[in-house]
């Protein structure tokens, strides 16, 4: 399997070179060069890791089966707590995929308990030394989980952008206590679109490039525009369908549609790679809060970045530009001319518009809503009291919209992406209940008043020491890209 970047300037590159990289040098996303076809009866009865193999090895084709085997069994074992793919029915035909059972409570897990493996031995099959620098941007999730998955590791370096007061208190937590001698967190003062862009920016210094090449270090990502974090959460959507079809939830072969709250459209665009690869998948629907870009451009085929930003109660979604829609872009026109032209529009201009037979494209697999902070909030507090499931502030979002696209027979699956307790503030003042400015007792609050326990893992912050507390301006993002403290 090849890779190609969406502009046009990278062809003919293998899975390991894409995954090492991150961003392709024309400042492209790599995209596969085609899909592979899911062999359906096969692949339904294996369990999540024998699955992983065979989805992500139909990608990875230079790497080597067994390491893929190997690697895919380590991950999604112990760390899950045997939840790896956790469905539950919340009420008849609305079910829940819980993404949150891994380390860091969140759906990155997936992507980034893999994903470290994947740089290592890609490296190894390419015979490359140098030491390998990573810079992720993060809404809140991504940061922490990328720092659990690469702290540690020989040859890695990872620096942390989070937007500075743009997390919950947890998700800070989460980042500024990190342990690892190769590991760095920094606040950026700004919202994520900028300590993306700044991230970015570097990507495509070639004198930054140059500069680190000549200490031999080079450059790769973590965030989802690096085709390695794509690529296993498609596993999901594969695996979601099987145990729905082996409960009877719905017949072999018939169409499951899938909610999916979306900041940066990779999640969801892993979905509409399991539908090319012959999954059964009806609607994507993207479920966006009052950032709602998304929404207004499935809806028109505008795009319009340069508006007002809001900070909300589901800050991993307060995103105004959403990278992976450029790959979904080239997979409808199938112009890598084309998308460099959107692309070049959105730097230049914060907007750009399809032609409408793009956007028909992409309607006939997607739809879309949006959910105000009020309707976030009433969704917490429905969902707990009508079918006694406790969810988060993004799934709250997702279950909003999926209400209002749910289709008679069709089962409807809303993907779970964090933990209630990662955001238990909000989630106890949308139970009614007044909740304590400290975070740790708001959790404990949480538990008093669902009976349900909070992670080890979150509940443990409290002890920890905070190593990190820089704030930076956007614009020195490349300074520590130079000169990282990891």
């Amino acid at each position: 399997m090849e890779y190609q970047s969406t502009r046009g300037g990278s062809t003919g590159v293998s899975a390991a070179e894409a995954i090492v990289r991150g961003l392709a040098p024309d400042g492209g996303l790599y995209v596969p060069a085609s899909f592979p076809q899911a062999d359906l009866d096969a692949w339904r009865g294996l369990s999540y890791p024998e699955l992983a193999a065979k989805v992500v090895g139909s990608f990875l084709t230079d790497y080597d089966p067994a390491f893929l085997q190997a690697a895919v069994a380590d991950t999604y074992g112990d760390a899950f707590g045997g939840r790896a793919g956790h469905v539950e029915q919340v009420r008849g035909g609305l079910y829940a995929l819980e993404l949150w059972h891994g380390p860091t409570c969140a759906f990155k897990d997936y992507a980034l308990q893999l994903m470290p493996k994947l740089l290592v031995q890609g490296k190894r099959n390419l015979h490359r030394t140098e030491t390998t620098r990573i810079l992720v941007a993060t809404s809140g999730d991504t940061g922490k989980a990328a720092l659990a998955g690469y702290a540690g590791l020989e040859g890695i370096q990872i620096a942390v952008f989070y937007p500075n007061a743009g997390t919950s208190e947890i998700q800070r937590l989460q980042m500024a206590t990190q342990q690892g001698d190769n590991v760095a967190v920094f606040a950026v003062d700004g919202n994520f679109d900028d300590a993306q862009t700044g991230v970015k920016r570097v990507f495509a210094d070639a004198d930054v490039a140059a500069q680190l090449e000549a200490r031999g270090i080079r450059l790769s990502s973590a965030n989802s525009i690096n085709w390695g974090r794509l690529v296993p959460q498609i596993v999901y959507y594969f695996y979601t369908y099987f145990r729905l079809a082996e409960t009877g939830a719905m017949a072999w072969g018939q169409t499951v549609d899938f909610c999916v709250p979306t900041g940066n459209f990779g999640d969801i665009l892993a979905g509409y790679y399991a539908k090319r690869m012959g999954l059964p998948v009806g609607r994507l629907v993207c479920a966006s809060n009052k950032n709602n870009v998304l929404t207004d451009f499935l809806r028109t085929g505008a795009y319009t970045a340069r508006r007002e930003f809001y900070k909300t109660s589901s800050p991993s979604m307060d995103i105004l530009v959403s990278s992976n829609l450029e790959r979904l872009l080239y997979h409808v026109t199938g112009s890598d001319a084309e998308v460099a032209a959107l692309m070049g529009r959105l730097a230049r201009e914060g907007s750009y518009t399809v032609r409408p037979e793009t956007l028909a494209a992409i309607q006939a697999s997607f739809s879309c809503g949006w959910a105000s902070e009020e309707e976030v909030a009433a969704e917490i507090r429905t969902r707990w009291e009508r079918d006694g499931y406790l969810c988060d502030t993004h799934t709250a979002v997702a279950f909003h919209v999926a209400e209002q696209h749910k289709r008679q027979g069709t089962p409807m699956v809303v993907l779970s992406t964090a933990s209630p307790f990662k955001f238990p503030r909000s989630v106890l003042a949308a139970l009614g209940h007044a909740a304590p400015e400290n975070d740790f007792e708001a959790m404990q609050a949480l538990e008093q008043a669902t009976g349900r326990t909070a992670p080890a893992s979150l509940a443990g912050l409290r002890q920890k020491p905070e190593r990190f507390d820089a704030v930076i301006d956007p614009a020195q993002i490349a300074e520590v890209a130079l000169g990282c403290q990891a």
